[in-house]
């Protein structure tokens, strides 16, 4: 194939639900896709996971994965499962399927991006996921208003979802 009529490599960096939609459209017009993931999420059954185990959240790169599954039956049904929820309020509801098989593999691995490789081999995904950081990332915020008793008062805030609330 030439070279000019090769279909565009693309880099997407981001997270959550923004970066899978990016993907999802992207993949549309090429299967060159490097999505670089956020690792800053501690809500959840990320957080959940980020607190007891030395890992980097999972939920975001799960994410991705999802978005980067074929559009077959069998890439259809392998992005429901990374995506589905236990039930309950047991020690497994809540958690994404996906988080708990991403945690497991970099457990086996101890070694995230080999891992996330891994997963993306199982599933079959067209394109990357890599983590945008090698270790947790902590989102910290000077937001005004964050202290209902001093709103004019300028606090830290600490964590990725006290910082969306905050701001």
């Amino acid at each position: 194939m030439s070279p000019f009529h090769r279909p565009p490599a693309v880099v997407a960096f981001g997270g959550g639900h923004g970066l899978a939609a990016s993907l999802t459209a992207l993949r549309q017009l090429t299967h060159r896709l490097t999505a670089v993931v956020t690792v800053a999420d501690d809500g959840g059954s990320s957080g959940r996971l980020r607190e007891e185990f030395p890992i980097l959240p999972p939920g975001d790169l799960r994410m991705a994965l999802a978005a980067l599954c074929g559009d077959d039956e069998v890439g259809r049904a392998w992005a429901e499962v990374l995506q589905s929820r236990f039930p309950g309020d047991g020690p497994l509801g809540g958690h994404a399927i996906g988080n708990l098989l991403i945690a497991g593999l970099w457990q086996q691995m101890a070694d995230p991006v080999a891992g996330l490789d891994m997963v993306a081999a199982m599933l079959h995904v067209e394109g990357r996921v890599l983590p945008m950081a090698a270790v947790p990332l902590l989102i910290e915020a000077d937001a005004t208003g964050a202290d209902p008793a001093r709103p004019d008062e300028v606090v830290g805030v600490v964590g990725q979802e006290a910082v969306a609330l905050a701001t």
